[in-house]
């Protein structure tokens, strides 16, 4: 059941003083009797994980309770949105439970065959692309995943997993189908079908270059780079090293100047949002440790937060600011997150719709 809150203080993203309240699970600036007073502080609409993998390990679907755990550390964390980028588990009984965050999904992630990690993706090949876009966007949330690059074994290196006819078909199946497609993308040579197919987002995207950007910043392809997760990329190396040599000097290569990419898709106008890749080797919890590392690749403090809170909601199609009547879930801060982003960390209170759940 929603509660009567107040809280004071600096709402963002406008920067004004205000005194909030919450009544009937929304937001009011109009005085409510009986309020429960949350003190004083930054007020920030929840925020966004926008690439994280509920019901996902590392070796593969994990059970509800483990589910409930993932999502909890999400929450806990102020993440109060997930797009749940690719799960081969069944999740919909999130949808039953008030205090945990919303999930918006892409459904199973879509590989080609012995080109994934094992028990995450229907493994398929091109000619079946296009159909299994449609079976996901059917049991998706308004996105699909396909995994747009891996090592394949005879190169000995990250390859295209699929011909540029079948992203083309795959990309216009999924928009037909009223959906948005995504694709996981580590190197260079996937990228420029996926982006002239018009795909609507790149997961990653280390490999991509001037032009890409400039192509994607015209198309409106957005990027979440998953920076958590870009320093794992010499681990990675390392475990490929002795079976593919090649595989492990570009993963070198690409962790090498990934500040310098990330940065030139900022300065084209690309639009950033965060995600934290949690789920496979990654714990969940880690969206104040993303907005601060994003920060370090030329994002300006209230571009960052933003990237995890307003615009990313918008970009998901929820409400983006804490506006009269809008759902009331945002996180109470103690201090400015725009001066010291390491205040993200430690949320006073969480809201969810609108009962305090942290």
């Amino acid at each position: 059941m929603a509660e009567r809150l107040r809280a004071r203080g600096v709402v963002l993203p406008e920067g004004e003083h205000r005194d909030v309240y919450v009544a009937g699970g929304r937001i009011t600036y109009e005085a409510v009797a009986d309020a429960v007073d949350l003190g004083t502080g930054w007020i920030v609409p929840g925020l966004v994980d926008a690439h994280c993998h509920v019901g996902l390990d590392a070796h593969g679907a994990v059970d509800e309770a483990t589910q409930e755990e993932q999502a909890l550390a999400d929450r806990d964390a102020g993440a109060l949105l997930l797009r749940d980028c690719g799960s081969p588990a069944d999740t919909r009984w999130v949808d039953d439970r008030a205090d945990l965050p919303e999930l918006i999904r892409a459904g199973r992630h879509l590989a080609r065959t012995k080109r994934y990690m094992r028990d995450y993706a229907w493994e398929i090949e091109p000619e079946q692309l296009s159909a299994y876009v449609a079976q996901e966007a059917a049991r998706s949330d308004g996105w699909v995943k396909i995994v747009g690059d891996w090592i394949e074994r005879d190169a000995g290196d990250l390859a295209p997993s699929w011909p540029a006819e079948a992203v083309h078909a795959a990309v216009a199946e999924a928009h037909a189908q009223g959906v948005r497609m995504t694709a996981h993308v580590f190197g260079e040579a996937a990228l420029p079908d996926l982006i002239e197919a018009g795909i609507d987002c790149i997961e990653h995207g280390t490999g991509l270059t001037v032009e890409l950007v400039d192509q994607m910043a015209a198309k409106g392809t957005a990027l979440v780079p998953t920076v958590r997760n870009l320093e794992n990329f010499p681990t990675y190396a390392d475990a490929g090293e002795a079976k593919f040599p090649a595989y492990a000097k570009r993963m070198r290569a690409l962790h090498a100047r990934r500040r310098e990419t990330i940065g030139a898709a900022h300065e084209a106008g690309v639009a950033i949002y965060t995600g934290t890749d949690a789920g496979g080797v990654l714990p969940h919890g880690l969206i104040a440790e993303e907005v601060r590392l994003l920060a370090t690749y030329g994002l300006t403090p209230f571009e960052a937060v933003g990237a995890a809170s307003w615009r990313a909601r918008e970009w998901l199609g929820r409400p983006a600011t804490l506006f009269e009547g809008a759902p009331a879930s945002f996180c109470i801060y103690p201090a400015d997150p725009l001066t010291d982003l390491r205040v993200l960390a430690a949320p006073t209170h969480i809201v969810l719709r609108g009962r305090v759940v942290a």
